[in-house]
């Protein structure tokens, strides 16, 4: 049987206004086959591994060397998904030079099919630098986790209508610079309405309504792996929290009873063969006399 066809950056843009992208975030290989599995168009390798995968309260301690790894481990299981990764905080703000460079290691080391950054206008020429030099890029705009000082922590963006205008302004500069899909973030539904129906190129929401093109989640928060906690443009499609609390604690129980490993789990002696004998229990030395007074005592 022939392998599914891979999805390329060519066939996201063909479904824009046709077919709804399924978009998910992967860190790992063994996440990303189960995810590839489920039919996902698109596995992101997203800095957001700072928080979800290394426990940090923002992304911007992700290093490139962070990013090279987790792609190369979603990579390798070969995923018909197309895989875009990101680049990091400070690993393309520099020059566009940085950021060729920094996106080459992606594609090279990651094995990556495309990167994305985070910014408008004022990265609207690094994105034609980066295009010109045969990368596909995907813009990320509106709530900017890398900018998340600047903003004042995770802020809503675009809720004004000035604001809105910069965001739509941000989506069609990226779009001229070669972009070929772009994310919107924690923008008001209506402000992701007008952009996806102004551009050309595919747009991928997350906390910004039902009219974009496709919807992007982390992994963790769809499976419902943060108990009790789900922001309010996440829902969980599952509570995979608890039932790993629940196998965990089976699995103790069972250790601590005794009962696990059973035979059906426990290999045996080739047929003919015995184990060594074990030693019998070591004969006591000497003992003190203050150690006999305690005994006695």
């Amino acid at each position: 049987m022939a392998a599914e066809r891979k999805v390329t950056t060519l066939d996201l843009r063909r479904r824009k206004g046709k077919e709804k992208l399924a978009v998910v975030t992967a860190y790992d290989a063994t996440m990303a086959a189960l995810l590839d599995s489920a039919g996902m168009d698109v596995l992101m390798v997203g800095d957001s591994l700072g928080m979800v995968v290394q426990g940090d309260d923002t992304t911007l301690g992700v290093t490139l060397a962070h990013m090279v790894y987790h792609c190369r481990a979603v990579t390798s299981c070969q995923p018909r998904a197309h895989v875009v990764c990101d680049l990091p905080f400070m690993s393309y703000q520099v020059s566009a030079e940085q950021a060729l460079t920094s996106a080459g290691v992606l594609l090279k080391e990651g094995r990556a099919e495309a990167v994305k950054l985070e910014g408008g206008v004022q990265l609207a020429p690094t994105v034609r630098r980066l295009v010109d030099a045969g990368i596909p890029v995907m813009g990320h705009i509106g709530l900017t986790p890398q900018s998340v000082h600047q903003m004042g922590g995770f802020r809503v963006q675009g809720r004004t209508t000035d604001s809105a205008l910069e965001l739509l302004d941000d989506a069609q500069a990226l779009e001229e610079a070669g972009a070929y899909a772009l994310v919107l973030e924690g923008i008001p539904a209506e402000a992701a309405r007008s952009i996806t129906q102004t551009v050309s190129i595919p747009t991928i929401g997350i906390g910004a309504g039902p009219d974009t093109d496709g919807q992007v989640l982390v992994c963790y928060d769809l499976l419902g792996m943060y108990r009790g906690l789900a922001p309010k443009f996440v829902r969980h499609f599952a509570e995979l929290g608890d039932a790993v609390v629940g196998a965990a604690q089976a699995y103790a129980q069972e250790v601590r009873a005794g009962t696990f490993p059973s035979s059906e789990h426990t290999f045996a002696m080739e047929r003919g063969h015995t184990a060594p004998r074990a030693p019998g229990p070591a004969s006591p030395g000497p003992v003190s006399p203050a150690e006999a007074d305690a005994a006695e005592s």
